[in-house]
């Protein structure tokens, strides 16, 4: 129902992300590095902003709390081919094999170890997937590889950039 009643705007991911950056540092305490990469050029899509900060405040909290407190999560945000494409990854123990796609039903649930029953509630990928569908974008889950060992999870959502066209095709 909020979907419906929402209002686009204009929002620049890439400014977006550093806000959430900038809170997470200064609120956080031990826990993972945080990194963000952010490519040059417009990164605005048409979305309501609270929608798309709600997005990726999810991402951001699975990655840390799936991290281990030595690890690093990564944002980085680009523009090609008229999308906005941003990867969260992390150096958790990823996605067990086949629940790639399970992990966005609803009430589906998978706690890190040690992690006290509740937490996670089973809705925050379900709803950020409909959210960025909503505004024609994309969100997906895949592993990390290193040495053919699974080396934490990537969570990529694209959306339809706007502003000025791609300078490139990257």
């Amino acid at each position: 129902a909020e979907l419906s009643r929402s209002t686009d705007e204009r929002v620049d991911i890439g400014a977006m992300l550093q806000t959430l950056s900038d809170i997470r540092r200064e609120t956080a305490g031990r826990g993972p590095r945080l990194s963000l990469e952010i490519g040059d050029g417009d990164l605005s899509v048409e979305a309501p902003e609270g929608q798309i900060v709600q997005v990726f405040r999810n991402l951001i909290d699975n990655a840390e709390s799936f991290s281990p407190p030595d690890g690093e999560i990564v944002i980085a945000a680009r523009r090609s081919n008229g999308l906005v494409r941003i990867d969260v990854t992390d150096d958790g123990p990823g996605i067990p094999e086949g629940n790639l796609e399970h992990i966005f039903a609803r009430f589906y649930t998978e706690r890190p170890a040690g992690e006290k029953f509740g937490t996670h509630s089973g809705l925050g990928l379900s709803i950020s997937r409909q959210i960025v569908e909503a505004h024609g974008g994309n969100l997906w889950a895949e592993n990390r590889y290193r040495d053919g060992e699974i080396a934490g999870a990537r969570f990529v959502v694209t959306l339809p950039a706007t502003g000025a066209p791609d300078k490139s095709n990257k």
